[in-house]
């Protein structure tokens, strides 16, 4: 291939310019994750000025790597750096974000879905070629941890205060006392919240995960819930009596025959039940996904969603699905009543009624 001489060299520049922006951005979230694991961030959380050998020393790290990680952490807006005094600052806002697993503003969990999913890149340009999938359970172990620990923030700040009271009724009905699945309910995030919540409630979580099963009813034991348990099921094939309210957080987008799910849930829900679906925010059109959580959310969805559905069905929505595919969805199992409830900047969430 000939290389054109017709180029504009300021916007040469500047593209440039991006991509190199975009290698520090992937070096920075391998930082920010090794940042995380090894409590680096937490040696300097709320401490003033430190030094390079003052981070080592509170992190039980070595100085000479973490000489170069602050550079890099300052160079990327993370921490700043004082020159009079030649020490790094971690402002107490980053400090929040980066640290504090029960605020929902808590970020660091998404450096650990990413060092998961980019693991996974050669199964991944086969697949290209092949066609085939990648299940979540065939990914690299941090991916599960980190999802939650990257949603549950999100949980923590919306899902009593917005998302539930979105829904029609289902708060007061949750208050006298009902039947709830949460499908898909992965490490049990969502469901003990709102188990610890609504106490006159019963939740059951479902998951297809074995091990995120062990590790949701051993939450649930040490938080001393009575009103919860987790059992290991497909979204397709789960059991018991019929449930007033089925949830989906984060993963009906995921699942291989999502047709198939609403179906059984279809079968599974009371004439006056409801179905709440907690789904990334995507536009209704392509061009609306032109943006920051867009690229985040179509990378995530090459990486992991995508490939899990093609693996276990077929039926690949994606994560940036629209409401209008998801509407076809609910459609053609059977629910007349679909309506985008209410949203955040990172999320949609879905009513879905018979």
């Amino acid at each position: 291939m000939e290389t054109t001489t017709n180029v504009d060299p300021k916007k040469m520049e500047a593209f440039l310019g991006h991509v190199v922006e975009d290698f520090g951005a992937a070096l920075g979230v391998t930082l920010g994750f090794i940042g995380d694991k090894l409590g680096l961030y937490k040696s300097m959380a709320f401490a003033g000025p430190l030094s390079s050998e003052e981070v080592a020393d509170r992190s039980g790290t070595t100085e000479r790597y973490v000489r170069e990680w602050l550079i890099n952490q300052a160079a990327g807006g993370y921490v700043i750096y004082d020159e009079t005094i030649g020490k790094y600052i971690l402002p107490d806002e980053h400090a929040i974000a980066l640290t504090d697993e029960n605020s929902p503003f808590h970020v660091a969990g998404g450096f650990q879905v990413i060092n998961a999913m980019g693991k996974a890149d050669e199964r991944i340009m086969e697949n290209f070629l092949t066609g085939n999938g990648m299940k979540w359970g065939e990914h690299h172990h941090n991916l599960f941890e980190g999802t939650e620990r990257f949603f549950r923030p999100s949980y923590l700040g919306n899902l009593l205060e917005q998302w539930l009271p979105s829904i029609t009724a289902i708060v007061k009905r949750l208050e006298s006392g009902i039947r709830v699945a949460d499908l898909g309910c992965g490490h049990g995030a969502s469901t003990l919240i709102m188990a610890e919540a609504f106490p006159n409630s019963e939740f059951i979580g479902f998951d297809n995960h074995g091990p995120s099963i062990e590790k949701a009813n051993k939450a649930a034991a040490n938080a001393r819930l009575k009103n919860v348990s987790f059992k290991v099921s497909g979204a397709n094939d789960f059991n018991g009596q019929k449930y007033d309210f089925i949830t989906f957080f984060d993963c009906l987008h995921d699942m291989g025959d999502p047709i198939n799910v609403l179906e059984h849930c279809h079968t599974m829900l009371m004439l006056d039940g409801a179905i709440m679906a907690v789904e990334p925010m995507a536009g209704r059109k392509t061009e609306e996904n032109f943006n920051p959580v867009g690229r985040v959310y179509s990378g995530a969805s090459v990486l992991c969603c995508t490939p899990n559905a093609l693996a276990s069905g077929g039926y690949a929505l994606g994560t940036v699905a629209t409401d209008g595919e998801l509407e076809k969805v609910a459609k053609a199992a059977k629910f007349n009543n679909f309506r985008r409830a209410t949203e955040t900047p990172f999320n949609r969430v879905f009513e879905i009624k018979l």
